[in-house]
């Protein structure tokens, strides 16, 4: 199958390529690839909102500011000012495909504050957000005849030509992505997708650990493959902790308290009833999230329960309702009345800060090959990501890669006009067939292991022994998964467990080599910043 562009991915970031790229190249088709259905995505669980400076009492300075002291040292500042001041541009787009944000009586918008912004910025849809930007997007997309989906198709590699006849070359520039193979999972086989443009937006890797707020598609397939490709991946030591999952023992993945929740007067108190936020940071609840979650983690392990609760009790009943109607219903439907009863939260793998490595305009280091959302890392987030910003990030991301890619078209000897791919052909995965393993419980335990290693010691606070601990277990599970990929028929399951061992590789590895606490990465054995190091590249 060849394509003139591919999108891996449906969320906001690929959808935000995909309709932008149709429109400038009407004669070219478009070819989404997702692995379920077009709309099971991260930015459809994306509650809170996304940030934006509107209002008169707020500035471009003020939005760079808190973004650059969330990221605690380590964002690039350049991306961050190119992000907030093209921002407001591609929500305003947003709201043109149709998008609904929350707006008050006199029909302006109401705009919330989050952890770690110094003003009410955030737009909202109640409680559900992504899920509102998802329906505009693809509402839009429809619109465009040349945008095709493929469901239900696993993406298995990127196709990469290293150039000059080495089969690894010491510069990744000379590496070349050709499209990807995909195992088809309506006919069971493996299938290759040619395209002279690719592009990466396949979302975060959340289900490397036992407790996250990322749905079960969240298996960090993106970074994995492009990691194999000999793709630059960087500052994976930096997962972002939600601090308020709703507590519901042994449920996965755990439905989120969105912190625009705090934003409107929440308060976290332990299990003796004290508000204990002011204890950690003068912003008390309003604090940034690594804070907030290293926090609870501490008053967990201070009282010895699994939980802290989150205090909604003094805040209006009608406003709460009509701010938060799906927090407030699920909270019912488990038997807790969140204007009458504490709710119960702990905090939960929420946001890989990095990942693919990515230049101004969303180019990775292979050629051909764009990364945009949870999977690239832009630069925007350094060591902590402020709230809100990811979903800004996607739109702006997938918005300068069509730009790129306008003007890569504009060369006459570009590449993206017309290639041929040399070397093998599909390696023969098909000449057995694929198909559900026989023996699932070699991959079923193989990835309660590995969730159960990352949660134990790679979580929200680290040392050097639990590192070394958890590197060595996952030598042994990539050895053993390995083993069974190269001797059993390929399947989704196996894809996905191989994608996660090298997520969870990359994670501790990147934490290995940061000898210092900062932001989301907090290493009791390495207290304090006096090793700055700016990115850790894998």
């Amino acid at each position: 199958m060849q394509t003139d562009f591919l999108v891996i991915g449906s969320g906001v970031a690929g959808l935000t390529y995909a309709i932008k790229t149709a429109k400038a190249f009407p004669q070219k088709e478009i070819l989404i690839v997702t692995k379920t259905t077009a709309d099971e995505t991260n930015t459809k669980y994306a509650q809170g909102g996304v940030a934006g400076v509107w209002d008169a009492n707020d500035s471009f300075d003020k939005h760079i500011d808190d973004t650059l002291i969330a990221g605690d040292g380590l964002c690039n500042k350049h991306i961050v000012e190119i992000v907030v001041r093209e921002g407001p541009e591609r929500i305003k787009e947003i709201i043109d495909y149709g998008a609904e944000f929350d707006k008050d009586e006199k029909g302006d918008y109401t705009l919330g504050r989050e952890g770690g912004h110094s003003e009410n910025r955030i737009l909202h849809h109640k409680d559900v957000t992504g899920q509102e930007i998802e329906r505009a997007l693809l509402k839009e997309l429809k619109k465009h005849s040349n945008i095709k989906f493929i469901n239900h198709c696993f993406v298995v590699d990127v196709i990469t030509q290293h150039h000059f006849g080495y089969l690894v070359t010491k510069s990744t520039q000379d590496i070349t992505c050709f499209g990807v193979y995909v195992l088809n999972l309506l006919n069971n086989h493996i299938e290759k997708i040619l395209s002279p443009v690719t592009m990466l937006a396949s979302g975060g890797c959340g289900q490397v650990y036992r407790t996250t707020t990322n749905p079960k598609i969240a298996t960090g397939d993106g970074v994995a493959m492009f990691y194999r490709a000999k793709g630059k991946v960087e500052n994976m030591e930096f997962i972002q902790f939600h601090p308020t999952a709703l507590y519901e023992s042994g449920v996965s993945p755990s439905f989120l308290i969105t912190e625009a929740v705090r934003g409107d007067g929440g308060i976290l108190r332990n299990n003796e009833n004290e508000a204990f936020m002011e204890r950690y940071d003068e912003r008390k609840d309003l604090a940034p999230r690594d804070i907030v979650a290293r926090a609870i983690d501490s008053e967990m392990k201070r009282t010895g329960t699994e939980y802290v609760y989150l205090d909604c009790r003094h805040m209006d009943k009608e406003k709460f309702i009509h701010h938060f109607p799906n927090i407030y219903e699920k909270c019912l439907s488990i038997g807790i009345d969140a204007t009458k009863q504490m709710i119960p939260v702990a905090p939960a793998a929420h946001y890989s800060c990095g990942g693919i490595e990515t230049d101004e305009w969303a180019c990775t280091s292979i050629k051909n090959l764009y990364a945009c959302g949870e999977c690239a890392c832009t630069g925007l987030h350094g060591a902590n990501r402020l709230a809100s910003n990811s979903l800004l990030e996607a739109m702006v991301f997938g918005h300068r890669a069509y730009l790129n890619t306008v003007e890569g078209m504009k060369r006459p000897n570009s590449t993206l006009h017309s290639w041929v791919v040399a070397g093998d052909e599909v390696p023969d995965w098909n000449a057995q067939g694929t198909s559900v393993p026989k023996e699932m419980i070699l991959i079923t335990q193989s990835l309660k292991e590995l969730q159960q290693v990352m949660s134990d010691y790679v979580g929200i606070v680290r040392n050097d022994v639990r590192l070394e601990r958890a590197m060595k277990r996952l030598d042994l599970l990539f050895t053993e998964t390995e083993a069974l990929y190269k001797s059993t028929k390929v399947s989704p399951q196996l894809c996905e467990l191989r994608n996660l061992i090298t997520a969870a590789y990359l994670i501790v590895k990147s934490a290995e080599f940061r000898k210092e606490s900062r932001g989301l990465h907090y290493n009791t054995d390495h207290l304090g910043k006096s090793n700055l190091v700016q990115n850790i590249i894998l």
